[in-house]
């Protein structure tokens, strides 16, 4: 699944480009889920909704928080997001790299051209899938990349994936997050399932997680201690 988010103060912009890129995209797999009329109000819910759009289509030229600067601010808190800058000129293209844009695109946009950012989208997002953890709860669609997961536990019908500060929960059982991982994960305890490249600390009885003030404490259970702890001390030596 391709999710796209669209940001430009002109409503007519906006419009050109979202049927520009309906004629192109696969219904199935990608669509436009987001649209933004501010530079500022795209930078807020991208940070209160990290994961749920892989690509955004930036206006440069926006009144307020413009969208260099909207792209700053973006990059302090996600670098995973691929940003393509929509522009009426050319004197832009140099300060995308700055923010590692993946391209940009004079206004009006060109089919070709969409169809030319379009390829190399896909292409990236294939590259990476092995790299993320895709879940749907509530809230939207996630994607989140599996290095920076700490760890999931299981809360009755639910599993909460903690990610430094933050927790996602869905509906889901343990077992089968384990499975969808391939055996990356370990499992500690009937409800913990921890990142072996976030464990910092491996106690007698327990193991510590994440660093700074998402730092945890973690049970492991008698019945997986043998196993789970030589895992974890092969994967420790190895980082």
């Amino acid at each position: 699944m391709l999710r796209i988010g669209i940001c430009d103060d002109a409503a007519d912009a906006r419009d050109a480009l979202r049927i520009q890129l309906e004629k192109i995209l696969n219904e199935e797999k990608e669509q436009i889920v987001y649209e933004f009329s501010t530079g500022a109000g795209a930078v807020h819910w991208l940070e209160t909704h990290p994961g749920e759009i892989d690509l955004l289509f930036l206006d440069v030229e926006m009144a307020g928080t413009n969208g260099m600067a909207a792209a700053e601010a973006v990059r302090r808190f996600d670098t995973e997001l691929m940003i393509v800058f929509v522009t009426g000129y050319s004197d832009y293209v140099f300060d995308g790299y700055k923010v590692n844009a993946l391209d940009y695109i004079i206004k009006p946009a060109k089919p070709e051209r969409l169809s030319e950012v379009l390829r190399r989208v896909r292409a990236q997002l294939e590259a990476k899938k092995s790299e993320m953890y895709v879940f749907r709860n509530t809230d939207g669609s996630f994607r989140l990349p599996i290095a920076a997961i700490h760890y999931f536990y299981s809360d009755k019908r639910k599993v909460v994936l903690v990610c430094n500060e933050k927790e996602y929960s869905f509906y889901a059982k343990l077992d089968e997050v384990e499975q969808q991982l391939s055996g990356s994960f370990v499992r500690i305890h009937q409800r913990y399932l921890v990142n072996p490249g976030q464990v910092v600390q491996i106690g007698a009885a327990s193991v510590a997680v994440g660093t700074g003030s998402s730092l945890r404490t973690l049970p492991v259970s008698r019945a997986l201690k043998e196993e789970a702890l030589k895992k974890l001390a092969r994967a420790m030596l190895v980082q």
